[in-house]
């Protein structure tokens, strides 16, 4: 679990697609550096979010760190189009006395968005972002939450269909924290929605889909409720 909040960003060192080294396993392999002040703490097997991507930590020293990384996580992401030098966001996972000051982000991204337009508003900027799968938008609403490339950022402005996108700002002092905002048009960013959605979602499917006869066994006695109360109405007045 992760807040939104990049701690620091760091530097690809390397992407290797068949890491024979130990921590490696043979699969892919990403290597970060210039990234000291997150691995203090550090233990094989943590969790660090990079570009809002949990990794697992197979190797680490004081200044760098190895993760795995799986297919799906490579076809799910932009962390297959990452070189040397690439800089990247992180953030190591949760603790007990951490303060939630973003939203809660699980480092499961849903998807990608390319970036359609960056305009300067004063000293801000307006990120347009339209996503690989459109499905998430029914998640994306105004003043809500989403995570960008591991960035908890407000949305301000939501357009559906075929077609949609949203928008989000970067203040000045956001700009200098994380790695979207030396993004151009055309490159794509990570994207995870906030979780609440898809429980609101799913806790409301389950309801309609229950024992009570299925959605329309519920809308069935749900108008009938309606119509015998206003009958009553009727047969006392």
């Amino acid at each position: 679990m992760f807040t939104g909040l990049v701690e620091t960003i760091g530097t690809v060192t390397s992407l290797d697609p068949l890491d024979t080294s130990a921590s490696g396993g043979g699969g892919t392999s990403l290597t970060i550096s210039d990234c000291a002040e997150i691995l203090t703490d550090a233990h094989l097997g943590d969790s660090i979010s990079v570009n809002g991507t949990c990794l697992t930590v197979t190797f680490f020293n004081s200044s760098s760190f190895k993760v795995g990384v799986a297919p799906e996580t490579l076809r799910r992401t932009n962390l297959g189009s990452l070189t040397a030098g690439s800089p990247v966001n992180l953030e190591r996972a949760v603790s007990a006395n951490t303060r939630m000051g973003g939203h809660f982000v699980q480092g499961h991204v849903d998807t990608t968005a390319t970036i359609l337009s960056v305009t300067p508003d004063g000293n801000a900027l307006t990120f347009r972002l339209q996503p690989r799968d459109k499905s998430v938008l029914r998640y994306i609403v105004e003043k809500g939450f989403v995570t960008v490339d591991g960035a908890s950022l407000t949305v301000t402005k939501v357009v559906d269909g075929a077609e949609g996108w949203w928008e989000i700002m970067l203040i000045s002092y956001t700009q200098e924290k994380v790695v979207t905002a030396k993004k151009e048009t055309g490159e794509e960013v990570n994207v995870e929605i906030d979780m609440v959605g898809k429980y609101v979602e799913k806790s409301v499917q389950a309801y309609f889909e229950g024992a009570a006869g299925g959605e329309a066994g519920i809308l069935e006695k749900m108008v009938g409720r309606l119509v015998e109360e206003k009958l009553k109405g009727q047969s006392t007045a």
